[in-house]
């Protein structure tokens, strides 16, 4: 089976269009998809092709009846664009008149898309459904989101897409697959992030906890840190406090312009769960020598 594009549809006109209205929508649409206007768009890149196409074939009033006939299965009567009778078409009989439509008469016509195939139904030589667009769900991870590449995703409809995900996407955002809706119209996917097991996602900075033992408080030095792009080395201050917020600078989340946040990291205190008796040796050495109390205010009240 032929594919075969509904250039009408390209051009948002009707196919009784007249050639003046096909041209003032060409002009329209080719303004706002130029590739001037939309630099690096490869969307609208794709779309001013389309236009293009469907221009150079429906200006054309012998293209356009030979490609009315394949599209419809017969070619349309149309008024002249200048006044004047109207002219038969090659459908006609020789007397003007047009001929009965063929009853019971039907075919298929495919709705092509990049990555999927979908077939209407014409009865009698009818229009095909008016797109419409839909909107989906993608529930990604965290990782996912951030680094983007292909992603199989599988619609109510049963179709199955390969779509290549930009990096950096967030809660809520729309993501536009062109032609991948009902007829012909396009796909919206909403973006939600899966809930992650370490990072919490605020605007564009990244929170997290990372705990260290009381020697590494107390002293300080070098930990590793979990952020989205790996182990990174972070140099903890002597004497850190429980709670207290370290700052990894330009660790966090893109924005839309690329630049990234901040990962906040949260100290917080571990205790060994079960400490050798070396080490319980220490801590008693420790405890008959030190001089604190944090419990001094309690007893001063």
């Amino acid at each position: 089976m032929q594919q075969v594009r509904n250039h009408y549809q390209t051009l948002g006109v009707t196919r009784n269009a007249t050639n003046d209205e096909i041209k003032k929508s060409f002009r329209k649409l080719a303004r706002q998809y130029h590739p001037d206007v939309n630099p690096n768009d490869q969307l609208a890149e794709e779309k001013f092709k389309d236009i293009n196409e469907a221009y150079d074939v429906l200006s054309d009033d012998s293209k356009r009846a030979e490609y009315d006939a394949l599209l419809f299965g017969r070619t349309v009567r149309r008024p002249r664009t200048t006044g004047g009778a109207p002219r038969p078409s090659p459908a006609s009989s020789r007397n003007g008149s047009e001929p009965p439509p063929r009853q019971n008469a039907e075919y298929w016509r495919g709705d092509f898309s990049p990555n999927t195939t979908k077939r209407t139904k014409v009865v009698n030589g009818g229009s095909r459904p008016l797109p419409r667009d839909v909107e989906a769900k993608l529930t990604l991870p965290l990782e996912k989101a951030y680094r983007g590449g292909q992603e199989r995703i599988r619609l109510e409809d049963g179709r199955s897409l390969e779509v290549e995900m930009p990096g950096g996407m967030t809660n809520g955002q729309r993501i536009r697959l062109k032609e991948q809706g009902l007829n012909g119209g396009d796909l919206y996917l909403k973006i939600s992030l899966e809930p992650h097991p370490i990072f919490t996602v605020r605007g564009t900075d990244i929170l997290c906890s990372v705990p260290v033992t009381p020697s590494e408080a107390m002293l300080g030095g070098p930990v590793e840190v979990p952020t989205i792009d790996g182990l990174v080395k972070m140099n903890v201050p002597k004497g850190v406090k429980p709670g207290q917020r370290l700052r990894l600078a330009q660790k966090g989340y893109p924005n839309s312009e690329g630049a990234r946040g901040d990962q906040l990291v949260e100290i917080q205190i571990a205790l060994a769960p079960e400490p050798s008796e070396e080490e319980l040796a220490l801590y008693q050495a420790l405890r008959n020598i030190e001089t604190y109390n944090p419990r001094q205010a309690f007893l001063s009240s």
